[in-house]
């Protein structure tokens, strides 16, 4: 008889970030669950005012109660970074190796929840059971310490969730992809592989962290002046590289960024970063000759409150660059940077900053397999089923495509909220569209992303704000007003800002003239009427449509 084991992605299908993954076995009335990941994405232009989004838990939270656990397969962002936020809706224990372990335990402690999670650190390679989930750890390669794979056993089949991974033949930190598990999991049979798509459209393979760290020794002993490295805090193997290559050329590493402590902390919690000298601060590294100092910076990506970018805008306390000093961008741009990145660069190299990218020099490798590494996989997994995540629209599709070019039975290209049933002979399907979104973290609060203030956040960027007061007496007469105010409205010299509050004035008061009287007596009418012909007036002038609100005061 067939049995079935359920996957559904709430986030990091039809997108890149964002992950959180569940896996379900048994009957519906019964079915327990697991998380894996549980990750953020970032706010953009789109979203004002928003720097963290996360995944709406709001179908598992509905069944806490059948929730066995959360699991995470690595330390980055877009895998844990909103366990913090999220645990008081969830209330799982939660699984980690050392060092993914301690940066949640570091972010934990932030949110005072210390003390309330059930934080169970596990060794590399562990096996250990989660109901009726028996999950085995898979050593794999990225750009973090300790990634690993998930083989996810269940009487209905064997899953692969691989995470972020590539193949990188010598990780500099870490050991190396644990190609004898995959392949024992191959011969045992995988019914599916749950599989990262970032690079699907990259031919060849991604490359080894071992030649960045050449690359930057040979870099850096070619500059003058002081030199600063801009790069992901979590790669602990290139901060390694950058290390190396300061110390190989008598130079002193400094970190700048609150980032770049608590990784290289998390770091040497779990014995990495032991052999290098100790780190100069801020302060000490003013003293030293400019061609005897390598700061280690945050803010590769241009995020306005990075290091970077305050050393760039010459507000930084500490840290200033000018002539003869150089940065290197040891990092690729992640789509949507594009225009806070570039800033960043014209505001450096205006200040006569030499800049060189990976553009200019072989200084970054991608973190994500590219389609010689995927079809590897593939080779030592065989899996009857491909499950493409972590991609966009266009990679999961690319990668179905892929997978069944490499002689894959059948694959499945899932968006967010689509409940695929996995059944042990080998079939895929959707099954159901469940509930899934965006929730905003929008300052202390966390909002659903199709909330009020975001739709009036949004308008008011794009066409500002008008509001208009009036006082009337109980009769309905005005007796003061209409006063307006405008925020974020243009003027010219054919119309300065007063002549337009004046025309806007005079439409407000020839709309309230012409009503009725027992319509002037109802303030909410008043208010409507008002506020359309304050609009009409304003879309007349500017050819925009403002917000406008109007208040109405009874004396």
């Amino acid at each position: 008889m067939s049995e079935s084991v359920y996957f559904l992605p709430l986030g990091g299908s039809d997108e890149i970030g964002m992950n959180l993954n569940l896996y379900g076995y048994g009957p519906e009335e019964d079915r327990k669950w697991i998380i894996v990941d549980c990750g953020v994405t970032f706010g953009n232009l789109s979203t004002p005012g928003i720097d963290l989004i996360l995944p709406d838990p709001t179908f598992i939270e509905e069944r806490a109660d059948d929730l066995v656990a959360m699991v995470l397969t690595h330390a980055h962002e877009d895998h844990m970074g909103a366990v913090a936020k999220l645990w008081r809706r969830l209330r799982c224990p939660i699984y980690a190796t050392p060092f993914t372990a301690w940066l949640v335990r570091d972010r934990l402690n932030e949110f005072g929840l210390l003390d309330e999670v059930e934080l169970h650190e596990i060794e590399l390679d562990s096996r250990f059971d989660l109901g009726p989930f028996d999950i085995q750890l898979v050593t794999l390669t990225h750009s973090i310490p300790e990634p690993n794979g998930l083989a996810i056993r269940t009487p209905a089949g064997l899953i692969l969730h691989t995470g972020d991974w590539k193949i990188d033949p010598d990780p500099l930190i870490g050991e190396t992809t644990d190609v004898s598990a995959l392949e024992a999991m191959g011969e045992e049979g995988v019914l599916a592989m749950v599989c990262d798509s970032t690079n699907v459209f990259s031919p060849g393979d991604s490359g080894s962290e071992a030649g960045v760290r050449d690359a930057l020794i040979e870099l850096v002993g070619e500059l003058d002046g002081k030199v600063a490295i801009a790069a992901f805090a979590s790669n602990v193997a290139r901060l390694q590289s950058a290390i190396e290559a300061a110390e190989a050329n008598g130079r002193r590493v400094c970190l700048v960024g609150r980032s770049m402590h608590r990784m290289t902390a998390a770091a040497k919690s779990v014995g990495l970063l032991s052999h290098v000298q100790d780190f100069v601060s801020e302060e000490e590294a003013g003293f030293f000759p400019n061609d005897k100092i390598l700061y280690l910076c945050t803010g590769s990506q241009g995020e306005p409150r990075a290091a970077l970018s305050r050393i760039a805008e010459g507000n930084h306390r500490n840290v200033t660059l000018g002539n003869g000093d150089t940065v290197i961008f040891s990092s690729r741009i992640i789509p949507g940077n594009e225009l806070g990145i570039f800033e960043l660069q014209n505001s450096l190299a205006e200040k006569g900053v030499e800049i060189i990218t990976e553009k200019d020099r072989p200084i970054h490798v991608s973190g994500h397999p590219c389609r010689d590494e995927l079809a590897q996989m593939y080779a030592w997994a065989k899996p009857k089923v491909a499950i493409p995540v972590h991609g966009e629209r266009r990679h999961l599709l690319e990668h179905a495509e892929f997978a069944k070019s490499l002689q894959v039975p059948h694959s499945v290209s899932v968006r967010n909220g689509d409940l695929v049933e996995l059944r042990s002979d080998g079939r895929a399907s959707i099954v159901d569209e469940t509930p899934s979104g965006r929730l905003y973290v929008d300052g202390n609060f966390v909002t659903p992303a199709d909330a009020d203030s975001m739709r009036e956040r949004r308008r008011l960027s794009w066409a500002g704000i008008v509001t208009v007061a009036l006082a009337v007496t109980e009769k309905g007469e005005l007796v003061s007003g209409p006063d307006i105010r405008a925020v974020g409205l243009p003027e010219d010299d054919e119309m300065p800002i007063e002549a337009f509050h004046d025309a806007l004035a005079e439409a407000a008061e020839r709309r309230f003239d012409g009503l009725g009287r027992r319509a002037r007596r109802d303030i909410d009418a008043i208010e409507e009427e008002v506020r359309l012909a304050v609009r009409r007036e304003a879309a007349g002038i500017w050819g925009k449509k403002p917000q406008v609100e109007v208040m109405v005061l009874p004396v």
